[in-house]
């Protein structure tokens, strides 16, 4: 290994059971320079491919640094070229995945997670064949206004970043000149810049509904930017962790307590900020019924947002689109009257309806004022197992 590589402390027995943490990373110096924190989740999931556990693999293709397209590939090696973060590429696998007749990996935030579980409700989605690795995510950015953002606030062009990275509450774009450039994210979002209103009062920082949680919160010392936390939640986790260790892909040791320690409290604080972004967004109305029809006065009809909803499986043929059409009579579309309750407790808040909408309708944040209230008295958040505690004990307290 080159003098850059972490220093190998790893056990030569390692026991893969739910609940452990690991510290690890890549043993290929290419992915580890280029990947997130080691390139571990990368690696996990080029030899989950080459050892044939799954048959195909989810990656971000990438364009540039605000562009990147999804594919479903078996190719060991385009899943080894996808290593690195894209922030300002907010994406969601869930309906790529669907109806898919294979056993396939994917790394996943927690929006992505949630996605991925209600497909599994609904049958579009074998949850048995799905190795999901959970990625800690603190927001993503919309590329556009990334764009605007590093003009307006770094003074840098777009087409000069080389990669990005969020560190100690800073967003730090690298350009090709090898600089980088950091503001605090809460000086960028008092500004309108920064993560995506979904992203901010997202509560769900670190996805223990994954098989694997991974990030680069609790890596401290000399493996710090240069590792991967990772959580074991499931069997298949294990199987996942232990599968790279065999083909050669990674290296692991076990965390200190300081960094066990660092972690929950990044959790901590970045939950509560999710909280406080949540209280100042979700201000009471006093005419919830005149809100939401001002609010959707200006829709189109173009069915963009089901198109894209991670949670919806109905298809084209669906008892909201029996509404969507331009004749609509009433002062508030059917078609969005009929969502409202087929989200009220499925609705993830990850913000692609927002982020597709043509004519900027807030609708991420319409469907969470009618989710919050039910999904709270529910004590039910999406992605959580229906057949067990606390969802039906909490259902029968109601």
């Amino acid at each position: 290994m080159s003098q850059d590589s972490p220093s190998i402390k790893t056990a030569h027995q390692i026991v893969m059971q739910k609940g452990e943490m690991f510290v690890g990373w890549s043993t290929k110096e290419d992915v580890r320079k280029r990947g997130g924190s080691g390139g571990l989740v990368t690696s996990v999931l080029a030899a989950a491919l080459e050892k044939k556990l799954v048959d195909a693999v989810v990656v971000l293709k990438k364009i540039n640094e605000f562009e990147a397209v999804p594919i479903i590939t078996s190719d060991v090696n385009e899943v080894l070229n996808s290593a690195g973060s894209l922030h300002s590429v907010p994406s969601n696998f869930a309906k790529l995945i669907a109806n898919k007749d294979m056993k396939v990996a994917l790394p996943a935030k927690g929006c992505d997670v949630r996605g991925i579980i209600e497909q599994g409700k609904r049958n579009a989605v074998n949850l048995d064949n799905t190795f999901i690795i959970g990625l800690n995510c603190g927001g993503s950015m919309h590329p556009v206004t990334t764009r605007e953002m590093l003009e307006v606030m770094y003074k840098i062009k777009p087409e000069d970043v080389h990669g990005e990275e969020i560190e100690k509450g800073k967003l730090i774009f690298k350009t090709k000149d090898g600089k980088e450039h950091a503001i605090t994210i809460d000086e960028l979002e008092e500004k309108g810049y920064g993560r995506r209103e979904s992203c901010r009062y997202c509560t769900i920082k670190i996805p223990n509904n994954s098989d694997l949680a991974c990030g680069n919160w609790g890596v401290t010392g000399d493996l710090a930017g240069k590792a991967t936390f990772v959580e074991i939640n499931s069997e298949k986790g294990a199987k996942l962790l232990q599968n790279a260790i065999d083909a050669g892909h990674i290296q692991l040791q076990k965390p200190d307590e300081k960094g066990v320690a660092a972690r929950a409290k990044i959790k901590g604080a970045m939950e509560g900020l999710g909280k406080k972004w949540k209280d100042r967004v979700f201000v009471p109305l006093d005419n919830r019924l005149e809100y939401f029809r001002k609010e959707l006065e200006n829709c189109i009809d173009c069915g963009a947002c089901k198109a894209v909803c991670p949670t919806c499986s109905c298809g084209d043929v669906s008892k909201c689109t029996e509404f969507h059409y331009r004749g609509d009579a009433y002062k508030m579309s059917m078609y969005h009257l009929v969502r409202f309750l087929h989200l009220a407790d499925s609705c993830i808040g990850c913000g692609q309806c927002s982020d597709v909408c043509p004519v900027d309708i807030p609708l991420t944040r319409l469907y969470r004022r009618f989710a919050n209230t039910v999904q709270e008295q529910l004590k039910y958040e999406p992605g959580m197992d229906l057949r067990k505690p606390p969802y039906f004990e909490a259902k029968l307290e109601v």
